[in-house]
């Protein structure tokens, strides 16, 4: 079995569907060879994850208009997020790339990633059809999923911390890495934010991303800086309450 079939959970009956998935175009071009590469199955893959996802979203986020359900398919499809379910399963270990693509930082640029493990989706699709793909894309995007069953939609904890920072300094927050532990294709990463000084907050997670949000959301629940501050966060003014006159 592959080791990449091992961390995925799935056996190829057709293992030629699995090597063209990890097969970058940089191959064929420089060896000027007529070679398959991952572009099909990353355009196949593509539309599949759209649709799993679309379907995830519509059945366990009943009450979202259309607009709402957009900005969190967006979110869960995006290339950065790709990227980090790509990175989990160290899936650039076991590209197969030109030597040029290989020198110039292939094996962790977010495109490339991204790209395979599209490819990769698209290889499980044609090979085991669309439930075995389904069951797939959901265990790889399980903590994503259920971090936005638990905050609202439009959430951003770092933009909101450094927006309620920067109306007391012009100083922004910073987040640095407190440690890094697990195996490589399961990595767990400690981070904590940092403001003139004080430590925020802390917050851990399967990518740097994930845990500084983390990090982000115990800071604006700890307020530390109001402590330091002596004062509180400005706070908007309240709504003048308009009495209807009496006729």
């Amino acid at each position: 079995m592959h080791p990449l079939e091992e961390r995925i959970g799935y056996k190829f009956r057709n293992s030629l569907l699995l090597a063209e998935a990890l097969t970058h175009p940089s191959l064929g071009h420089e060896t000027q060879q007529r070679h398959f590469d991952n572009q099909r199955l990353e355009f196949l893959g593509d539309a599949i994850l759209q649709v799993v996802i679309t379907e995830y979203l519509f059945a366990h986020f009943a009450d979202q208009p259309e607009g709402q359900l957009t900005k969190l398919r967006s979110r869960l499809v995006s290339r950065e997020a790709l990227k980090e379910h790509a990175a989990a399963l160290d899936l650039g270990h076991f590209l197969l790339l030109g030597r040029g693509e290989e020198a110039s930082g292939g094996r962790s640029r977010t495109s490339t990633l991204a790209d395979a493990f599209e490819a990769l989706i698209g290889a499980i699709y044609l090979d085991g059809g669309l439930e075995k793909t389904r069951k797939f894309i959901l265990a790889q995007a399980r903590e994503n999923l259920e971090r936005l069953a638990e905050e609202p939609v439009d959430i951003n904890p770092k933009g909101q911390l450094q927006e309620l920072l920067q109306s007391i300094s012009p100083q922004s927050p910073v987040y640095e890495l407190v440690s890094e532990s697990g195996p490589e294709h399961n990595k767990t990463f400690v981070v904590q934010g940092v403001w003139e000084g004080m430590v925020l907050g802390q917050g851990s997670g399967r990518s740097k991303k994930q845990a500084e949000t983390a990090a982000a959301v115990q800071a604006l629940e700890l307020k530390k800086w109001q402590k330091k501050r002596g004062r509180k966060t400005p706070a908007s003014k309240p709504k003048r309450t308009v009495k209807p006159r009496l006729r």
